[in-house]
């Protein structure tokens, strides 16, 4: 079993995933009958109250992924135009820890957000504008872009899609929860290619 903070991926009925949730809402999705089917591995047994006719006590068990009845068409509507919001954290994960510039993996604390075309020379605080980069070279390529600064970008910023996006922002993805996650992740992806 895992600890309680383990996130639960939850989907729409036809397997599209939605966020991450954690093993309060999944007991009280199962609770509601939300949950039309539930899969991969076992994360939690949760025990609840005894029943005073039968002298049962209850239980719910909790799985990786949990497929939950929503409106079919939410997913359309809600992600057809999405674009995810930046923040460091995503953004780090989406470059895999490492400068985009000098190549070498750091930890967060040695790592900046910095933009493409600078904010200051009309650049946009967006994906296709930002890498993550070193404290050192973003210091050292100041407010030039990478061109002027002699300083060659090694990948290409793109916006994650939104099952991408889960992805970035899960705590601690399970093998299951990521063979899942792959299956919507473009093939072209560099995400796709780094979790094969």
């Amino acid at each position: 079993m895992y600890s309680l903070n383990q996130q639960v991926l939850r989907t729409d009925p036809a397997g599209v995933p939605l966020e991450w949730i954690g093993y309060q809402e999944s007991v009280k999705l199962h609770c509601l009958d939300e949950v039309c089917a539930a899969f991969g591995q076992t994360l939690y047994h949760i025990r609840g109250g005894i029943n005073a006719l039968t002298g049962r006590q209850s239980c719910i068990t909790i799985h990786a992924i949990l497929a939950t009845r929503t409106d079919r068409g939410l997913y359309e509507r809600l992600f057809r135009d999405y674009i995810p919001p930046l923040s460091n954290r995503a953004l780090f994960r989406r470059d895999a820890q490492l400068c985009l510039y000098c190549g070498e993996t750091h930890l967060s604390i040695h790592l900046s957000r910095d933009h493409v075309t600078p904010l200051s020379r009309g650049g946009r605080d967006e994906w296709t504008n930002s890498v993550t980069a070193c404290k050192r070279c973003n210091n050292r390529k100041a407010g030039r872009t990478p061109e002027e600064a002699g300083m060659a970008l090694l990948a290409i910023p793109f916006v994650p899609n939104h099952a991408e996006y889960i992805y970035l922002k899960g705590r601690r993805v399970l093998a299951d929860q990521m063979e899942f996650l792959k299956a919507h992740f473009p093939r072209a992806s560099p995400l796709f290619s780094r979790n094969s």
